[in-house]
């Protein structure tokens, strides 16, 4: 196992070749065009997206109108290693003319994903029924229904154009991204991946009714049910994250990725509106918010604001988890300070004990946006990212004015 983690190309991994003729050979580079990828998951699943190989070091991968561009790809004979942005996570395989079949690594947390690559074909999934639902609008959703310690409320938004559905899961803690998939009679399949997450949803439904289960990966399955309500609204995000009594400020001092010791107490912060981001790399609500708040920090330019990231990462090294920060700050150009709170773990209760004003850090990201005098002014638990659409629209509207009328003061 640690062979196939620590060693970029090894015999068990992908084959490579033992005799010096064959480690001779030429190098095997991805054929140019479209791929369905099909990751395993439990109960024999099948996780599939498209991916678009535009030269042997550009390739881009579809979820719905989302799109992710990939240009770290090496080659090793007849092997390939693709990394996507941001995530440490990456495909590697064996090349065998139309087909790609190797392993989805995430090596901080030991696993690894069966995959294969089909040349040439473009749909998502075989659709063998004419669509017997519309799931179209909005549903109430339950995850993990019969058990109390585990059961969490979301909120299905979806489009369907005949057989093809998109959307998305919002809950409390931020939404699923771009879901794509199919209704094939009464199945529904929904899959997404980012090159660090892979989610695939199955289930049985009717034009009002689902029951189905979500999987991540290879090591994960959970039941959910819906049912159609275009009423249903999740809690008020601004609401469920605050100062314990006895609190007034918000108080850390955590290393950048310089070994350099960052307060809040700095004078670098002094009578300026100040964003705190608590946030993780291997996140992908915190990858969507990042995007969104470099943007944003870099076109403002104003003097009198600063961000300020704080990682918890489950990285098991300080070192690796410096590097996932170092690469992050460099694929999104961010150029606000990322510190390192936590390494080894991502656990939400040790992080809230390196936040301990925090009544809870209930999500990765929670956004806090303090007054020119630390006062803390709001705490947004989640984000509701691009997929959620007008949630996300309503976000950044908030967002922009809030930092506006601070700034003002």
């Amino acid at each position: 196992m640690r062979c196939i983690l620590s060693i970029f190309f090894c015999v068990v991994l992908i084959g490579c070749k033992d005799s010096p003729e064959k480690e001779e050979k030429s190098i095997t580079s991805l054929k140019p065009g479209i791929y369905r990828v099909e990751l395993e998951t439990m109960d024999e699943g099948k996780l599939a997206f498209n991916m678009k190989v535009n030269s042997a070091n550009d390739l881009e991968i579809y979820n719905a109108e989302e799109i992710i561009e990939a240009e770290e790809i090496t080659y090793h004979n007849d092997s390939v290693m693709v990394r996507f942005p941001a995530f440490e996570g990456f495909l590697i395989g064996k090349i065998e003319d139309s087909l790609v079949s190797g392993w989805f690594v995430k090596e901080s947390l030991d696993r690894k994903v069966p995959f294969r690559a089909l040349f040439g074909i473009e749909t998502r999934y075989t659709i063998e029924n004419e669509p017997k639902a519309n799931i179209q609008g909005n549903w109430e959703v339950t995850f993990s229904p019969d058990n109390v310690e585990e059961i969490e409320k979301a909120k299905g938004i979806f489009d369907q154009s005949g057989n093809i559905v998109t959307g998305t899961f919002r809950t409390l803690t931020g939404d699923y991204r771009f879901l794509e998939g199919v209704m094939d009679g009464n199945i529904l399949k929904l899959s997404a991946f980012d090159g660090s997450h892979a989610y695939y949803f199955e289930a049985e439904v009717t034009d009002s009714t689902m029951d189905g289960a979500f999987y991540s990966g290879s090591h994960f399955k959970e039941p959910f049910i819906g049912i159609r309500n275009d009423e249903f609204e999740l809690d008020d995000p601004n609401s469920l994250t605050y100062l314990k009594e006895g609190y007034d400020r918000i108080e850390f001092e955590f290393p950048d990725s310089n070994g350099n010791m960052i307060s809040l107490s700095d004078e670098a912060f002094d009578n300026k509106v100040v964003v705190l981001q608590i946030m993780g790399t291997w996140c992908p609500n915190c990858l969507d918010e990042t995007r969104y708040l470099a943007g944003f920090y870099n076109d403002l330019d104003d003097p009198n604001l600063e961000f300020i990231g704080l990682a918890f990462e489950y990285a098991k090294t300080e070192e690796k988890a410096m590097e996932g920060l170092i690469r992050l700050r460099n694929d999104l150009d961010v150029r606000y300070p990322l510190l390192l709170a936590q390494f080894g773990t991502s656990n939400k209760k040790l992080a809230q004990e390196k936040l301990p004003m925090l009544n809870q850090v209930l999500s990765y990201p929670t956004t806090i946006i303090l007054d020119k005098n630390k006062n803390v002014v709001s705490i947004h638990t989640g984000f509701n990212g691009p997929a959620t659409g007008e949630k996300y629209e309503i976000f950044k509207k908030e967002f922009s004015e809030t930092i506006s009328y601070l700034l003002n003061q």
